[in-house]
C-alpha cells in the first residue's frame, strides 16, 4: 500500500473465507445463540386464517402477503411453511386440482387477473433470504371448515369411489387404503416439485381424522385388499407409510435436494414417554412417525408440541423424547404462540420452551403456528422477544449432509470501498461451480472490530446473510473514528453448505483500498488485475469538478470513456469491460480539475 495512506484513520482488512460443514447431526446443547437453527412459521390459508382475504383483488392479496413476509423477516424467521393445498384444492395453477375457494371466493374459479400465489410466495421469500416449504394436507377433501360448493373438477366429484364419508360431521377424506389415492396425492407433490423452486414439501397431521375417529368406513377397502394384514389398524398405519415412502421416492427422482418434512400430532403413543397421556398418532390417527424416521422417509420431523411444561402432556418430556428418535434426521419442535393469543400460555412459556430447545441435543429449531396469530400480532410481546433476544442474531438453517455435503467454492476478489463515516461497501466475485454442479445461492458477511478476530461459529459476528446471489454488500453504519474492521465473506449453496475457513489478508499487491480520513484525489489500482473480461476502478475526489476517467492502449489511442461528468467529493467506483478488446496492457487515466493520475491494467484472455 502506498506510503501516503499510512495516516489514514481507518483500514479495512479483507478476508476471503470458506467453511465446510463437518457434522452430520444438529446439536445446540447449551448454546444461547446458535449459528444454525431452523426458524419457521406456518402461514395458513385454510379458512383465510393468516392469508389471503378471500376474493380480494390480486394486487391487495400480494401486498398483504408481502407485509406478512416482511414482518416475519423482521422477527427472525428464516423459513415459511406456506399452505398451498388445504382441501384437495390449489393456491397455484394446477391441472390436477381446482383453484382454492380460500383464494378467489369460489372453488374452481381462477383469480382475475390471473396470477400464481405459490410462485409469488417463493420469489418474495427468497428475496428476504427465507426458505419456502409448500405445505399440503394429504387426505382432507371437503367441509373440514365450513360448507361451500365444490368445483366439478374436484376429486370428490371426479372420483366419488375414492372418498370416505363421515355423515355425523359432513367430513369427507380421500381413502388412504386405495393405491389410486396414494398415487394421486404423490402426483400432486411431484407436480409442485417439477414446476416450482420450492425448498421443501411439508405435510401436516391430517391423516385419518381426529373426530369423528374412523371406525367402519374403510372396512370394505380392507377386505378387498388387505395386503396380508389381519389387523385393520396395522393396515391403516401401513397405508400412511406407503404414502410417505411414495412422496420421498418421487422427490429423490425429480429433485433430490428438496426437503420433505412432516408435522404429526405431538404424542407418538399414549404412555410414551412415561408420564405422558392423551390422544396419539399411533392408535388414534394411525400415523407412525417413528417408522418414517427409522426408514428415512422424511428429512425432518416437526411434532406439534402445543402444550406447556408440566402435566400429562409435558413439553419438556416430549421434546426430549422426540430428540432420541431421529435416526440422523432433523427435529424441529412445533410450537404454539397462538396459545399466547388465546390466553392458554403466559408470556414466559414460549421463551422458556425456545431456551429449553437449545439445551437438548438433537433439536435443530422450531416452527411456530402461526404467522399472524402468534408471531406478527406480537401476543404478550412474543415477537419482541424473538426479535430482541431469542432471534437477536441471524441463523443459517441446518445442513442436511445426506442430501448435499459439497460446499460451494471460495468467493474471490473481495474489495472494500469506504465512504467516510457512513458505509463500507464490499464487492466480490462468484466462486467457481462446485464439483456437484452447484453454485452460491447467497453469502454470509462477517465483521469484527480490530484487533478482535472473527469467530465463525458465533452468529454475533454475522453482519448480514444476503438475500440472493448478489456479490455486493453495503455495510451502512456510523463508522467511529480511529477504528479498523476485519471483514469476511463465505458462500452458501441451496442446502446451506458453507465454505471452509481459508483466510487471506490482502497486501499492497492485492486489493488497494481507499481510506477514510480527509479526502484526497486518489486513483486506486484496478481489481482484479489481470482481469477478464471486466474489472473495477475505484477513485476518490477531494472536491467537486468535471471529471474524466478514460482507458487507452499503449499507443495512446482512447478505447473507452468510463466517466465524463461533474462529480462531487467522495469515493467513486466504476466497472470497465474489455470483452471487445484484445489481450494486453492498457492505461487508465483520471483527470479532475488540476489533478491527473495514470495507472496500468492488464487484460488477459
Amino acid at each position: 500500500m502506498s506510503h501516503n495512506l499510512t495516516s489514514m484513520i481507518m483500514r479495512v482488512l479483507l478476508l476471503c473465507v470458506v467453511a465446510v460443514a463437518l457434522f452430520t447431526s444438529v446439536t445446540f446443547g447449551q448454546t444461547k445463540y446458535p449459528k444454525r437453527e431452523f426458524r419457521g412459521a406456518w402461514l395458513a390459508t385454510v379458512a383465510n386464517l393468516d392469508w389471503p382475504t378471500s376474493g380480494a383483488s390480486p394486487s391487495s392479496q400480494q401486498a398483504a402477503l408481502i407485509g406478512i413476509l416482511d414482518r416475519l423477516k423482521t422477527n427472525g424467521i428464516n423459513a415459511v411453511i406456506f399452505q398451498i393445498r388445504p382441501e384437495c384444492d390449489a393456491l397455484y395453477p394446477s391441472a390436477i386440482e381446482p383453484w382454492s375457494r380460500w383464494l378467489t371466493g369460489t372453488q374452481g374459479v381462477a383469480p382475475n387477473p390471473l396470477w400464481d400465489p405459490l410462485q409469488f410466495a417463493i420469489d418474495e421469500s427468497h428475496k428476504r433470504g427465507m426458505e419456502l416449504h409448500a405445505w399440503f394436507n394429504p387426505y382432507r377433501a371437503e367441509k373440514a371448515i365450513g360448507a361451500y360448493p365444490l368445483a366439478a373438477s374436484h376429486v370428490v366429484n371426479m372420483h366419488p369411489d375414492w372418498i370416505l364419508t363421515f355423515p355425523s360431521s359432513s367430513l369427507k377424506i380421500l381413502n388412504p387404503g386405495l393405491l389410486q389415492v396414494r398415487n394421486f396425492v404423490a402426483s400432486v407433490t411431484a407436480d409442485i416439485v417439477r414446476r416450482y423452486n420450492v425448498d421443501g414439501i411439508h405435510a401436516d397431521d391430517y391423516f385419518y381424522p381426529y373426530s369423528p375417529k374412523i371406525s367402519w368406513e374403510d372396512t370394505a377397502t380392507f377386505r378387498q385388499n388387505s395386503r396380508g394384514f389381519t389387523n385393520i389398524n396395522d393396515w391403516r398405519r401401513d397405508n400412511v407409510n406407503l404414502l410417505m415412502k411414495a412422496v420421498m421416492d418421487s422427490l429423490l427422482v425429480i429433485r433430490p435436494n428438496v426437503k420433505f418434512g412432516m408435522s404429526p400430532f405431538g404424542i407418538w403413543k399414549n404412555g410414551t414417554p412415561a408420564g405422558i397421556s392423551g390422544m396419539d398418532n399411533y392408535n388414534d390417527l394411525f400415523a407412525d412417525p417413528v417408522a418414517w424416521m427409522q426408514n428415512k422417509w422424511v428429512d425432518y420431523i416437526t411434532p406439534q408440541l402445543y402444550w406447556k411444561f408440566g402435566g400429562s402432556q409435558d413439553y419438556g418430556k416430549l421434546c426430549s423424547w422426540w430428540a432420541t428418535m431421529l435416526n440422523g434426521r432433523h427435529f424441529y419442535t412445533g410450537n404454539a404462540p397462538f396459545h399466547v393469543t388465546d390466553g392458554s400460555f403466559n408470556a414466559t412459556e414460549l421463551p422458556r420452551q425456545m431456551r429449553y430447545n437449545r439445551t437438548v441435543s438433537g433439536v435443530g429449531g422450531a416452527i411456530h403456528f402461526r404467522a399472524n396469530d402468534g408471531i406478527n400480532n406480537n401476543p404478550q410481546g412474543f415477537a419482541d422477544s424473538l426479535r430482541n433476544d431469542l432471534y437477536k442474531y441471524p441463523a443459517l438453517p441446518p445442513t442436511m449432509l445426506w442430501k448435499d455435503s459439497i460446499p460451494p467454492g471460495v468467493p474471490a476478489g473481495l474489495t472494500a470501498t469506504v465512504t467516510p463515516g457512513i458505509a463500507i461497501v464490499l464487492n466480490w466475485q462468484k466462486p467457481a461451480i462446485a464439483s456437484d454442479g452447484d453454485t452460491a445461492r447467497y453469502y454470509v458477511v462477517y465483521r469484527a472490530q480490530y484487533p478482535d478476530t472473527i469467530d465463525y461459529s458465533n452468529p454475533q459476528y454475522i453482519r448480514a446473510i444476503t438475500n440472493d446471489a448478489s456479490t455486493r454488500y453495503a455495510d451502512v453504519f456510523t463508522i467511529p473514528a480511529n477504528t479498523r474492521y476485519t471483514y469476511a465473506v463465505t458462500a452458501c449453496d441451496k442446502l446451506h453448505n458453507e465454505s471452509v475457513v481459508a483466510v487471506k489478508i490482502t497486501t499492497p499487491t492485492g486489493v488497494e483500498m481507499l481510506a477514510t480520513g480527509p479526502l484526497e484525489f486518489r486513483l486506486a489500482q484496478n481489481y482484479p488485475n489481470p482481469f477478464n473480461p471486466s474489472t473495477i476502478v475505484n477513485y476518490s475526489l477531494a472536491q467537486s469538478g468535471f471529471t474524466t476517467l478514460k482507458v487507452y492502449d499503449l499507443l495512446g489511442r482512447e478505447v473507452s470513456t468510463l466517466v465524463a461528468t461533474d462529480q462531487t467529493p467522495g469515493v467513486h467506483s466504476v466497472e470497465f469491460s474489455g470483452a471487445s478488446l484484445s489481450s494486453g496492457v492498457y492505461l487508465y487515466r483520471l483527470v479532475s480539475g488540476s489533478f491527473a493520475e495514470t495507472k496500468r491494467m492488464i487484460l488477459q484472455k
